[in-house]
């Protein structure tokens, strides 16, 4: 990958000759949101090009013209961006911002240019995964009730400034892969009573900001015995969603055996909900990756209720080194074009 360090003469070239594609931040805008958020998506999680673009990071197009990543995306069909938000990020250019104020200014970028929105909440001021669930340090010693607020008043801040930005979020993800429940040690799995007691506050916070949003619920590895534990424990004690999320990079011949487990949680907890795959990822240099993605796209399709709300995104396709080590995006750091044909299996 290559940061843009411009020299006075270089700068003067610019002047004279480079295009506004190359440097436009913003595609035309388009007057809001025309598509229903029951209508199947093909999206992206998106969370790191605000920091790339600030720290001159750029993007090509398939025929090598730098442009921007909302023009390019739709140029595959991509409906659905999903940004994190972390509750007091570092300034970290990789792995902190995102912020409340941050995360409401790029879902705008991408709302005025036609895309819906998911907003994927971490509940920590930093990554949140299976293996992790960590409140954010200023919560760090709070009671079930305290924590019930924060989360609710997080949320709620986080809405509030998209509805400010005139951003009406088609989704949220209440959580990040939260197999192990959110927000330990108060939320964990094995307090399932406490753990979705904050879940369906946050729930109903959401709606009542907007009435319509869809919220989700995502665990990971859907093959482990973790997700189908919490899925019964949630369900048991009253956990409301909208969408059953799962993050899952299974490939190849390890595809049937996880979509197995998929289609078994879903008719199990989920019968009359859509499933969403939010999370999806390959090597960015191998072909087998656009086969396996199309693979997953034809899995979900064939799930009830996919085209009710359906949906598969590709985790963080617009990141390259060096901004960032993860080696399965969809962008050729040598070229800066999109890699292995991976965004045109879409």
């Amino acid at each position: 990958m290559k940061k843009f360090i411009l020299t006075s003469c270089v700068l003067a070239i610019l002047a004279v000759g480079c295009s506004k594609e190359k440097e436009s931040r913003l595609p035309q805008e388009v007057p809001g949101n025309k598509l229903k958020a029951t209508t199947w998506s093909l999206g992206v999680g998106n969370s790191w090009a605000r920091q790339m673009y600030a720290n001159g990071y750029r993007w090509k197009n398939s025929s090598g013209v730098y442009s921007d990543l909302p023009t390019i995306y739709k140029g595959y069909g991509i409906s659905a961006i999903e940004e994190r938000v972390w509750v007091n990020p570092s300034s970290d250019i990789a792995n902190g911002h995102c912020s409340p104020a941050e995360v409401a200014a790029e879902a705008a970028v991408y709302y005025k240019a036609g895309f819906r929105i998911c907003i994927n909440f971490h509940y920590g001021d930093t990554w949140n995964s299976v293996g992790t669930q960590n409140p954010p340090a200023a919560w760090k010693n709070y009671t079930y009730a305290q924590m019930k607020a924060a989360m609710v008043a997080h949320v709620q801040d986080v809405l509030n400034r998209c509805k400010a930005a005139g951003v009406t979020p088609t989704w949220m993800k209440n959580g990040n892969e939260i197999n192990s429940g959110v927000c330990h040690p108060i939320g964990t799995v094995s307090n399932p009573t406490q753990m979705v007691g904050l879940l369906n506050a946050c729930y109903d916070a959401a709606k009542v900001i907007f009435p319509n949003i869809l919220v989700i619920i995502h665990v990971g590895q859907p093959q482990n015995a973790a997700a189908a534990t919490f899925w019964s424990r949630f369900s048991a004690n009253g956990g409301k969603f909208d969408v059953m999320g799962f993050s899952s990079y299974a490939a190849g011949s390890n595809i049937p055996g996880v979509f197995s487990n998929m289609k078994s949680l879903q008719a199990t907890y989920a019968s009359t909900k859509p499933v969403i795959q939010v999370e999806f990822g390959g090597s960015y240099n191998k072909t087998s990756t656009a086969t396996d993605l199309k693979t997953w796209i034809a899995n979900i399709k064939s799930l009830p209720n996919s085209s009710n709300g359906g949906g598969v995104w590709y985790w963080e396709p617009e990141g390259y080194s060096p901004f960032t080590s993860y080696s399965m995006c969809a962008w050729d750091p040598t070229t800066l074009m999109p890699s292995s044909g991976i965004l045109a299996a879409f």
